[in-house]
């Protein structure tokens, strides 16, 4: 599914945004298109925390950088990677993560002058089936489990409920108004991987902003990258110690793909019609509320 941006914001956004950034807003950029490539932090005990900023927007600008990062769990950071992260100058760090998440992966390990905050997205039980499955041993039970597209089906699922569940919705809108708000400090939010509801916050993120929807899911995209070498390190542990016979069976679970995005806006598209009717109707932001998040974000 591929859907234009007039399609995804609807007029009443498309109005309000021309109205917040002046009549090229929605043009297309001049020149080459040029969408920075996701700029990673590098820390040893997380693989995919990045810098949200960077991409050009449909009017030429360019998504501020140092203002919002996402990210993977931070539970396994070094006292290097805490101290990297320290020079991110972080106010806030969001995390997506659900208490069986957290009580696996360990608490958040963060610089002086971050608060914390516990903000579970639902992974509609993601992380229990995997436990589950790995901790059975029984290649017939995983292959039950995770085999035969199962395993990608229950990914399109988890990615419905970002937009199904009343109490995503709240928390997903709770934090793109944190992103909004007028002098924060920098800021970093962030669930397991990195991957699915970092994922989907990110790329509502650009898109309300103004950062054409190929280039936010190339962003979406890119984790497939960033985590491919500790993934595969992943599985072939589980192969090595036992747990598995077939790890390639999670193959889905690990990855993001573009059918699993696909999934939360047919969502999205049946239930509000546009981005614009999600984000206000849905997320309950207001139009003050989305130009907060330009003018903020955007420079």
């Amino acid at each position: 599914m591929s859907l234009s941006r007039r399609a995804l914001l609807g007029t009443a956004a498309a109005t309000a945004l021309l109205a917040a950034t002046g009549p090229s807003a929605l043009a297309a950029p001049r020149g080459p298109r040029a969408a920075a490539a996701p700029r990673q932090i590098p820390l040893q005990g997380a693989v995919n925390v990045r810098d949200l900023g960077g991409y050009l927007t449909y009017d030429g600008k360019r998504v501020r950088q140092g203002l919002v990062f996402r990210g993977d769990h931070l539970g396994k950071l070094t006292d290097a990677d805490v101290a990297t992260l320290g020079g991110l100058r972080l106010t806030r760090v969001i995390d997506f993560r659900i208490p069986l998440e957290v009580q696996s992966d360990g608490a958040d390990r963060l610089p002086a002058g971050a608060a914390g905050v516990a903000r579970p997205v639902t992974d509609n039980g993601l992380y229990g089936q995997l436990l589950a499955a790995i901790g059975s041993r029984d290649p017939v039970k995983q292959e039950e489990m995770l085999g035969g597209g199962r395993a990608a089906a229950f990914m399109t699922g988890v990615y419905r409920t970002f937009v199904t569940s009343a109490a995503n919705r709240e928390r997903i809108g709770a934090t793109l108004r944190d992103l909004a708000a007028p002098g924060a400090g920098p800021l970093l939010y962030h669930c397991t991987s990195g991957k699915d509801r970092t994922g989907w916050v990110s790329w509502l993120a650009l898109n309300l902003v103004g950062v054409p929807e190929r280039t936010a899911t190339e962003d979406y995209l890119a984790s497939n990258t960033f985590r491919a070498a500790y993934d595969a390190r992943v599985r072939e542990g589980l192969k090595q110690g036992g747990l598995m016979q077939h790890p390639e069976l999670i193959i889905p679970l690990q990855e993001v793909r573009r059918e699993y995005l696909d999934a939360a806006l047919a969502e999205l598209n049946t239930g509000y019609g546009s981005l614009y009717r999600y984000a206000t109707d849905g997320l309950g932001l207001d139009l003050r509320t989305l130009a907060a998040l330009r003018e903020r974000l955007v420079g």
